[in-house]
């Protein structure tokens, strides 16, 4: 007999805003993402309006929000969980296993202070990608006048040597 999961109001809205803020995904996608069954996902849409995402008890906490006394208790107590069990224990505290996996790695590596957010990180690795660009532009552009350069020095080198 199949075991049926238990989720966390937390974990339920994070799945709602994240399906209705998708964009060209599908439901399965973030279904598998999220590591649930889509018909679940499909349910809980049916039964929950578009428009605030009522239904939890107490309002969704962000992995943001808890302290670090939180995050090492949750580290602690998640420690000898693996695979499904880890997910079952995530989805009842409203996390997914890369938010246990950051911090983690922030307490290994000794940076309690704050580790950079995800969109401060996005947006750097998005303005490499522009400065990137941008150089291989003017890369291009400095390579082209090179090479014009040289070819109005040889054109004048032959048009004096035909005039002598």
């Amino acid at each position: 007999m199949e075991q049926k999961a238990t989720y966390s109001a937390g974990f339920k809205e994070q799945a709602l805003s994240k399906v209705l803020s998708r964009g060209s995904r599908t439901i399965q996608s973030v279904a598998d993402e999220l590591n649930m069954n889509v018909f679940t996902l499909k349910n809980w849409m049916k039964r929950t309006p578009e428009v605030g995402l009522t239904g939890a008890v107490e309002p969704a906490r962000r992995p943001q929000d808890w302290s670090l006394e939180e995050q090492l208790m949750a580290l602690h107590e998640s420690h000898a969980l693996q695979g499904e069990a880890l997910n079952a224990w995530c989805r009842e505290k409203g996390l997914f296993a890369h938010h246990l996996a950051s911090w983690r790695a922030a307490f290994c590596a000794g940076n309690h202070d704050a580790v950079r957010d995800d969109r401060e990180r996005r947006s750097l690795k998005d303005e490499i990608q522009q400065l990137k660009r941008e150089l291989l532009r003017k890369e291009k552009a400095l390579a082209e006048a090179a090479a014009l350069l040289i070819l109005q020095k040889k054109f004048q080198a032959l048009w004096e040597d035909g005039v002598k």
